[in-house]
């Protein structure tokens, strides 16, 4: 008792916490370490403290007190919720979210990804309700591996969401879900680190990120939502972000980079989110409502390529990795052959009279002329950008560096215009002839144009090959095969939709004039 008396004054005025974990314990439920810590959004450090001094019933790994502790433990109540009282109200909302995650692809650690409960994510989409007028209103999600775009989707059809990702398996599986369901929401591919895809800049009204809670990764993906908004005087940002209540300096940090993309802090609602692991966080974290000022684009534009490439808090793009951000070969030196052009960080004494552009540059726009070699250099972690790379040439030959070997070559992905071989960490895509069959010229011209929009290339290319369209016409025709076609570069397609390209060319070929919706 002495024991647990001194851990609690230890805590001060943050003694409510350990005193809920104790209440909760003392209720008679039988508890696992991760659901203690993630009910009492208190650290597994903190809880594990306790644990040690209190005399606890086992049965597996779950536990319980043997006695009540009379007079140190406090009611288990948390701090107040804006939202709580509105969720009995959507109980079939929550029981869908809980089916939509428990089947979603599972997280990346590389990604910093942990998934957040049903819960939190229904009581997102409630407070977005709750506090804006979401009717017509645009919603970008930066990063959704929690799916708040289908829980927001289905609890106001009024809003139309776009989500970016990197990951192409919660592209595909959201996806899936939005076309199975009838929900408006679109996705886009983007690294972040590379840029914010075309048609999700100035688009939103609103936006929501749940980023690494590194200060490289809040700044940035909080650098991202800013340049998605469209409405830059009532625009906001909902953000999530945990730090342990041990760490308080980290969060300082946090704060410290938002403070320097001129963000005002509207609210903060404390262990808003919760999750199935993060335990060092107390499986918690905080929820952000920034408001842009006048000020947030140029501090945007200042930073944003300043914040590198380590974001995460795991694998090769850690803060704390100290490998090279500069693929093996080209920072040793290894030349690549004879390239018109050299893209991404290759040394400044290799072939030093060779025009020079940067990933990001080389994504964001076509170059201004047509180079027959080109060789890209791609830091480790960065991979994923691998297919949009190569598309965003029309080089004949192009020479990849990596930091290592590819796992899997975009072979199919790229087989309308490249072929691929690799040798060691070095990947090689050769161009392919023109194709002869209509099908194969339209999607090649499609694929050749993958800085413009998809649904005006294809148009006029299918216009080309049928003569007796219009551009109404053919415009309909797309968007009956493709209605995931509008307003989106092929640089920004997930996968999925790059795969369902070559059939959906197909089906325009032989689609009646009529069809779909004059667009």
């Amino acid at each position: 008792m002495e024991a647990i008396a001194a851990l609690i004054a230890q805590a001060g005025v943050d003694g409510r916490r350990p005193r809920t974990v104790l209440a909760l314990l003392g209720d008679g439920r039988w508890w696992t370490l991760a659901d203690l810590v993630r009910e009492s959004a208190t650290s597994r450090r903190t809880v594990e403290a306790l644990l040690r001094e209190v005399g606890l019933e086992r049965s597996g790994d779950r536990f319980r007190l043997r006695e009540p502790l009379i007079g140190l433990a406090g009611a288990a109540v948390a701090p107040a919720d804006p939202v709580a009282h509105l969720l009995p109200g959507h109980a079939d909302l929550l029981a869908r979210m809980e089916e939509l995650v428990a089947k979603a692809p599972r997280g990346r650690q590389a990604l910093d990804h942990v998934a957040a409960t049903a819960d939190t994510v229904v009581r997102r989409a409630l407070l977005l309700d709750a506090r804006f007028w979401l009717e017509g209103a645009r919603l970008l999600c930066v990063g959704d591996h929690d799916l708040t775009s289908l829980a927001t989707a289905m609890l106001h059809p009024g809003v139309e969401v776009t989500v970016v990702d990197i990951d192409e398996r919660i592209l595909a599986y959201i996806a899936a879900q939005a076309d199975r369901l009838g929900l408006n929401v679109r996705t886009r591919w983007a690294d972040l680190r590379l840029g914010l895809p075309a048609s999700a800049q100035s688009w939103a009204d609103l936006a929501i990120t749940d980023p690494p809670y590194t200060p490289e990764g809040i700044g940035l993906f909080a650098a991202r939502a800013v340049e998605g908004l469209r409405d830059r005087e009532r625009g906001r940002i909902l953000l999530a972000y945990g730090a342990s209540e041990r760490t308080p300096a980290l969060a300082l940090k946090v704060q410290h980079a938002l403070s320097q993309l001129n963000l005002v802090n509207e609210a903060i609602y404390p262990d808003f989110n919760r999750y199935f692991g993060a335990e060092a966080i107390g499986s918690a974290a905080d929820l952000y409502i920034l408001r842009p000022t006048t000020k947030s684009w140029p501090a945007v534009a200042a930073r944003v390529d300043g914040f590198g490439a380590a974001i995460y808090t795991h694998g090769p793009q850690s803060v704390e990795s100290t490998g090279s951000p500069v693929p093996a070969p080209a920072a040793t030196g290894q030349a690549p052959e004879a390239p018109e052009v050299l893209v991404g960080e290759w040394p400044r004494d290799l072939l030093a009279k060779t025009p020079r552009a940067r990933l990001t540059t080389w994504l964001a726009k076509p170059y201004a002329s047509d180079p027959d070699r080109v060789a890209i250099a791609v830091p480790a972690g960065l991979e994923a950008a691998l297919p949009r790379l190569l598309l965003a040439t029309r080089a004949q030959r192009v020479q990849v560096t990596l930091a290592g070997p590819p796992k899997d070559l975009p072979a199919d992905l790229l087989s309308p215009v490249y072929g691929l071989t690799a040798d060691g960490s070095t990947v090689h895509a050769v161009r392919l002839p023109p194709p002869t069959t209509d099908e194969g010229r339209i999607l090649r011209r499609i694929l050749d144009n993958a800085h413009g929009k998809l649904a005006n290339t294809w148009r006029e290319a299918l216009i080309k090959v049928r003569g007796e369209l219009t551009k109404k016409q053919a415009r309909a025709v797309i968007t009956a095969v493709a209605p995931w076609a509008d307003d989106v570069t092929v640089l920004e397609l997930p996968a999925h939709r790059l795969q369902e390209l070559p059939a959906a060319v197909r089906g325009s070929l032989t689609a009646p004039d009529a069809a779909g919706s004059p667009g």
